[in-house]
Parts: structure tokens; C-alpha cells; sequence
């Protein structure tokens, strides 16, 4: 039987873990820079800067979504979803559904505006999924980031 929880501060090693097979799939596998250290301070001090919902199996975590609330001009608060994981061999099984689901499910109780991710445009089985929900990809807009090399060098 499945368990959808939220993660806690022993669960961190685990999701560490699912954040490296995630990277491996995304083919960025040198990407992750993260600690275990840096995971619990950050998800569980006074002022948490995410949280995380987990899936068990018979007592084994084998998926994960992490999130965090945001604030958008246009609807308000948000909620993003910066990951959800399942480990490989557990694909297929409906754990990336229940996981979706109870972070909409967290979204409606908290009555937020959007819930908004990011998905890859080679991952057209995640791409499927999430538009058979009933959420939009869209495709005109593009992802920006600026790493903290490039902060520290040119600011």
C-alpha cells in the first residue's frame, strides 16, 4: 500500500538521493551541489524555504515532490513545484500521479492562484500527463537562469 506523507528532517538523505537520480535522468548528473546538511536547514528551520511530500512502499520512500510558495503580480500566491521524483523502477505504478496530486490537492486547501513547474520538451511522457490534468505547457515562454559564478563575477 502507498503512503503520501510530508518529508521530514530523516527523509532528507533519501530525497537527496532522488534528486540525483532525477539529475542523472535529465542527463545533468554533475549538476546537483546540494547537501543533506543544506536540505534539512533549509526545509525545516523556522522560516522553511520548501516542503516536500513523499511516497511510500512497505516503508520505502520511493518518490518525493519538493515545493515552495511564490508570489506572482498577476494571481498572488502560487505554489512551485520544483521537482517531483520517482525512482525508476517505480515508474508506471501511479506514484508520479498520487505525489501530482496532493500537491494540487495542497494548492487547493491553501487556495493559491497557479500552481507552475518546469518540464523538459524531450519528456513527452511528463508532457502527456500533465496536459491530460488539464495544465498548460506553454510553449512560448522560455526558462532563465543565472548562476552564482556569473553573479559573483559580473555583480
Amino acid at each position: 500500500m502507498m503512503i503520501i506523507r510530508k518529508g521530514n528532517e530523516n527523509d532528507m538523505p533519501t530525497v537527496l538521493a532522488l534528486i540525483r537520480e532525477l539529475a542523472e535522468f535529465e542527463r545533468e548528473p554533475d549538476a546537483v551541489v546540494i547537501t543533506i546538511d543544506d536540505l534539512v536547514r533549509d526545509g525545516f528551520s523556522e522560516q522553511p524555504l520548501f516542503q516536500t511530500f513523499v511516497a511510500e512502499i512497505e516503508g520505502t520512500i520511493v518518490g518525493m515532490a519538493l515545493f515552495y510558495y511564490r508570489y506572482s503580480t498577476w494571481k498572488g500566491k502560487t505554489i512551485h513545484l520544483e521537482d517531483l521524483i520517482v525512482t525508476d523502477a517505480m515508474r508506471g505504478k501511479g506514484v508520479g500521479r498520487a505525489l501530482y496530486e496532493q500537491v494540487m490537492q495542497q494548492a487547493k486547501a491553501d487556495g493559491v492562484r497557479r500552481v507552475e513547474w518546469n518540464v523538459l520538451d524531450w519528456n513527452v511522457d511528463a508532457i502527456r500527463f500533465y496536459g491530460k490534468s488539464g495544465a498548460k505547457v506553454l510553449p512560448d515562454w522560455r526558462v532563465v537562469q543565472m548562476d552564482g559564478e556569473v553573479i559573483k563575477t559580473n555583480f
